[in-house]
């Protein structure tokens, strides 16, 4: 009990390729697959679902959200999120870029939770238990590891979502092709939708929750989301860049084992070095077809502030969605 668990995964978002597959720590004593068999509570990273659906609605990156700490009625129950709510106002890349949950709520409630739990199954995390209730946006659900990895492929992909594949071809014995499987493909959000989702999880690893990647010495251009849960039990970090998205978690072999303090149990000190570690390794190692010197493939002059709707413009939030 006193080992702590981890499960990754990294695939290619265009191919859905499975490059890398950590169930656990040893088969012999933890035969538990903790990449896509477990699942845990996958706290923070859940915002980027949030923030895509709010680009699908018309919403930007640079829209001005209050940043105060509300109580609001989910499930029949009051509910008050816990961090942030400092007050003034605050951007949308700023809020994800921190991980601010007051904003996140505030998202929430002026979007539908329903819309969530929908655009979650399209993303490829089809949970029968993910209640549409305001929480939803703080991650409170149990997904596995392969599953965020997969769904964040839709982020580094133009929108596209790649399913995981683990076998390209069946071959026999005598060399005959069996079987032969192609790439699973589905688009989620827009491409537009996309862009605006990697400005503002760029921010998250340049200034935000994840600038820790940096200072590990990962420079290459990417996108990334930190993520902790209740009482520090679960640590992630999810993670992409235009070849490659990968996502850790760590924790322990039951929820009650957990870290005693924030700096020990959050997502960017427990999860995100082993990411950070990977990635190194990989981009160094010139015998792989990935390059550190890769960037995302926006079009030339792509303003992410720009409204989907031009009729927006000059608009408030909350003019627009009352």
């Amino acid at each position: 009990k006193g080992f702590l668990r981890c499960g990754f995964m990294c695939m290619e978002p265009t191919t859905g390729a499975v490059k890398a597959y950590v169930g656990g720590l040893d088969y012999e004593h933890f035969s538990y697959d903790m990449a896509m068999m477990g699942k845990r509570q996958v706290g923070s990273t859940m915002k980027p679902y949030l923030f895509a659906l709010a680009m699908e609605n018309g919403w930007s990156p640079c829209d001005m959200v209050p940043n105060t700490r509300q109580t609001y009625v989910s499930g029949g129950e009051e509910w008050s999120p816990k961090g942030g709510g400092t007050g003034g106002m605050r951007s949308l890349r700023s809020a994800l870029a921190f991980s601010n949950n007051a904003v996140s709520a505030y998202l929430m409630s002026r979007l539908n939770p329903h819309q969530l739990v929908d655009l979650l199954h399209t993303f490829g995390i089809r949970n029968k238990n993910i209640p549409p209730y305001l929480s939803l946006c703080l991650g409170p659900c149990d997904i596995s590891v392969g599953k965020m990895v997969s769904g964040y492929t839709a982020f580094a992909n133009h929108g596209v979502r790649s399913a995981p594949m683990f076998v390209t071809k069946i071959v026999d014995s005598h060399g005959n092709v069996v079987a032969h499987f192609r790439p699973q493909h589905n688009e989620v959000i827009s491409s537009e939708s996309a862009y605006k989702m990697i400005t503002m999880m760029r921010a998250v690893v340049d200034e935000g929750t994840g600038r820790r990647v940096r200072a590990m010495g990962v420079t290459c251009d990417m996108g990334g989301k930190t993520g902790t849960t209740n009482s520090y039990s679960d640590a992630w970090f999810m993670g992409y860049t235009p070849q490659l998205v990968a996502g850790e978690w760590v924790g322990g072999d039951d929820r009650d084992i957990h870290f005693d303090s924030h700096y020990l149990g959050q997502g960017a000190h427990a999860a995100l070095p082993i990411w950070a570690l990977f990635m190194k390794k990989v981009l160094n190692d010139s015998r792989l077809p990935y390059s550190a010197n890769a960037t995302f493939d926006i079009p030339l002059g792509f303003d992410p502030c720009k409204k989907n709707n031009e009729d927006l413009d000059g608009m408030s939030i909350d003019d627009i969605f009352e």
